[in-house]
């Protein structure tokens, strides 16, 4: 019998595993500098190197795509509404009493599936190809 898995599930693994090494650049950045720089700051900038990673690994890798100025507005809208969304959630963890080093896991949690509707309409809208 022939297992057969669908386009779009293929499309998620390669996503989740674009994901976990954005995630990991993002986690591991902050997590040297939230000892030395506000957390604020250090999650930033953690978010902007993955990003980068993110962009291109997503291109080539996740949707199989040239990346395009295009494609980076619009990634890039689609991660200011997440980096809000990040920044918010990770601010309300650390305002509840959730450790700086443990407060971005919840964060992610919630805040990579959005990413993942919100940059899949991007890469797959035929009106930014």
């Amino acid at each position: 019998m022939k297992m057969v898995i669908s386009k779009k599930w293929i499309e998620f693994f390669r996503f989740a595993l674009v994901g976990v090494v954005a995630t990991a650049i993002h986690y591991g950045l902050y997590y040297v500098l939230q000892k030395y720089i506000n957390v604020n700051i250090a999650y930033t900038t953690g978010y902007v190197f993955s990003f980068v990673c993110n962009f291109y690994l997503t291109s080539y890798f996740t949707f199989k795509v040239r990346p395009s100025f295009i494609k980076l507005f619009g990634m890039g809208g689609a991660h200011i509404v997440n980096y809000l969304l990040h920044m918010g959630l990770l601010n309300l963890f650390l305002l509840i009493g959730i450790s700086k080093t443990l407060a971005p896991i919840p964060v992610f949690a919630i805040a990579i599936p959005v990413n993942f509707l919100l940059v899949r309409f991007v890469f797959k809208s035929k009106k930014l190809q």
